[in-house]
Parts: structure tokens; sequence; C-alpha cells
């Protein structure tokens, strides 16, 4: 814990330090021709959220096509420097019903958009009936929102006519001591459904010494009365999935990946730790192209990980440095393709674009510039 302090304290001095840096960043040129695709950025403006959308072209680069208000308010968890909400998962796409999901966590309300393209249609501000709503996983028409604030809590839906229709009986509390808005280091970090929907995980940063909670799904859409909980130690933060199954989570203590079996009664078996990258403060984790990219906030840099066959984690190249971003590197998304990848900058920002090579190396295609700091939240089609 006192790891993690230092490292909030290391955070927080980074960002008073740029926040008023001059940008000297060009928005990247892009083709004429029209795209089919998007990548979407939440502002997560405590005075009004707002989802930014840019079309992306065949080639990766972004070009604004607009900005929807979500009818909430974005909020900043307490000693939170470069990531407000704190999480992963705070902006979602679900391709399977064409549809945007994101938190507001000012207003304890979930906005739900059509998705046409790069364009956006705002067709329900729901309840999330918890405070601090900051992460969302979605498995089939099931979606799970995480409250962050005060004791923590799931609340479930179900996905319908475009809309979020709440699953009487579904809340659990996650029975955490904290405040509203939660506390950067002791607010839950992600929560999303195995590849089989069967089990909902949740990772819990340092709370109960680096900890995951596991809970199984019913057909009814149902949690298990309690989770199952697993030490993990360190801070464990975002997590993935391998196309084994296995549970891949990052871990912020550790600055690295660990590849983890989520077992039948909902406990983790460690299959293996990778290499440290030795960067600082190493949060978010996406999949691109088979690999796994990591962003370091303390260092601006983006790590690269493969995993083989038997779940073990090794870096891309000598030192698993992939990229430099612009300051404060956060959330990351690729399109499901998997050619390009785009990353959040808090401090900055920006959004970092890059297409993904055949080994596994990353190639900067541009910067889009003009967004506020302060954003969280990342999604691409």
């Amino acid at each position: 814990m006192r790891y993690l302090i230092r490292l909030s304290i290391a955070i927080t001095a980074l960002a008073t330090a740029l926040l008023g840096a001059p940008a000297v960043l060009a928005q990247a040129a892009a083709p004429t021709a029209g795209a089919n695709h998007a990548v979407f950025v939440q502002t997560d403006d405590p005075a009004g959220n707002a989802i930014v959308a840019y079309a992306r072209h065949d080639d990766g680069t972004l070009t604004f096509a607009g900005t929807y208000a979500t009818g909430g308010n974005g909020a900043r968890a307490a000693g939170a420097a470069v990531d407000p909400l704190a999480s992963q998962g705070g902006l979602v796409y679900d391709g399977n019903h064409g549809l945007l999901l994101a938190p507001n966590a000012g207003s304890n309300t979930v906005s739900v958009f059509g998705v046409s393209g790069d364009a956006l249609h705002l067709n329900q501000v729901v309840a999330s009936d918890g405070p601090f709503p900051a992460s969302i996983g979605v498995h089939g028409d099931l979606a799970y929102v995480l409250d962050a604030g005060f004791a923590g809590y799931v609340q479930g839906y179900r996905i319908a006519g475009g809309k979020l229709h709440p699953i009487s009986g579904s809340q659990r509390s996650l029975g955490l001591g904290n405040g509203n808005p939660p506390a950067f280091l002791q607010s839950p970090a992600q929560v999303g459904f195995t590849l089989d929907g069967s089990k909902l995980i949740i990772t819990m940063k340092g709370n109960g010494g680096g900890s995951v909670y596991v809970y199984g799904v019913s057909a009814d859409g149902r949690l298990s009365s309690s989770p199952a909980i697993t030490t993990v130690g360190g801070n464990a933060f975002a997590f993935v999935f391998d196309p084994a199954g296995r549970l891949v989570i990052v871990n912020a203590a550790f600055a690295n990946l660990s590849s983890y079996t989520v077992n039948g009664d909902g406990s983790l078996s460690l299959v293996s730790a990778g290499a440290s990258d030795g960067q600082a403060a190493a949060c978010w984790v996406t999949v691109a192209s088979g690999n796994y990219y990591v962003a370091n906030t303390g260092s601006d840099t983006l790590s690269g990980y493969r995993i083989g066959a038997s779940g073990q984690p090794t870096l891309i190249g000598a030192t698993g440095i992939v990229a430099v971003t612009e300051p404060g590197p956060i959330d990351l998304t690729s399109p499901s393709d998997g050619h390009f990848l785009y990353g959040e900058t808090g401090i900055s920002g920006t959004v970092d674009e890059y297409r993904v090579n055949e080994d596994g190396t990353l190639t900067k295609i541009g910067v889009v510039t003009g967004l506020p700091p302060g954003l969280e939240g990342i999604a691409a089609t």
C-alpha cells in the first residue's frame, strides 16, 4: 500500500507539472473519403458529460465527426490525477446491439446511444442504482454496471429495444468502506464477463491485498449471493481474456501482466506472471492482432506483450516498450480487426493513433488534439 500511495503522489506531481504545458501537436491529416467505422471518446466533464465522435478511415486516421451530450455529468475520483474514473470499461461499444454505453459518474446514470457509423442517437438515460458508475460489462443481452462509490455495487440490466432494463434483485454490494467520490486507490477498477458469460469479474485494485471478485451468473441474469474472492497481490487494475478464456490482469504495483484460470467455483489459479515492463503505473490493457498492449501512465509509454499457448506472457522485443505517448496515457481501444490501436492521454487531452505491425510493434500515424484534460473512456467500431 505504501508503494501505491507513493505512486499516486508521483502521478499527481506529474499532472501538476504538465497541465500547463503548451500543446505542440497537430491533428492527423485524414483522407477525404468517408468511413463506416468510428472511435468514440468520453469527455467526463463534471459540467456536462459528452461523447466526441471521430470517423475512422481505412488508413486508421481519425476525423472529427460530432459531439453528443450524454444528458448527465462526469466526475473525478478523489486523488485521481490523470484518470478521473480510475477504471477500465468507462465507455463500451456493444456491437451485437449497435449501442454505445456511457456512465455519468457525477449523475449516477448511464446513457445509451444508438450507433450509426460515426453518428450517435441518445436512446435513454437510466439510473445506475448506485453512486459513481465507472465501468460497464456486456455479454449477450446482459449488461452490468459497476458503481465505485461508498460500498461499491454492481447492478444488472437486460438489453432490449435499444435500451437498458434493470433486473430486479440483481444488485450486489462489494462491501467497501469508501466515500463518494471514491478514493482512487480504494475504488474497484473494472467489471466484465468471462467469455462464456457464466461469471462476472471485478478487479478491486489494492482492496483486500489486491483482490478479484468473481460472481456466478444465473440464467435469469442475477448473480450469486456472494463472490469468490482471490487475493492476487499488488494493485489488480484492468483485465482482458486470451483466446483460451484465461483472465489476463495488468497489475500496477508489479508493472506486468499475469494470466489466471477462472475455476468453476469462481476462484482463480495463477497460470503465469509475465516479466515487469519496468514502467510506472501500468494500469490499462487491450488486445490488438493477438498482442496485449499496456498503458503506463507514469512513464508516458505503451508496452507490448504476447501470450503463448501455455498462458505465459512475454514482452515484445527486448524491453517491451512499443510506443512513447503524449503525457498521461490511460484508456486504450482497438477495432475488432486489430489493425489499429488508439490511446487516450488524460493530461494532454489527445488520442494517439497507431498502426499495429505484424511483429507487434506500433507505428504512430497521427495525434488527435483539442480534447479536454480529464477525459476518460474510449471505444472503437
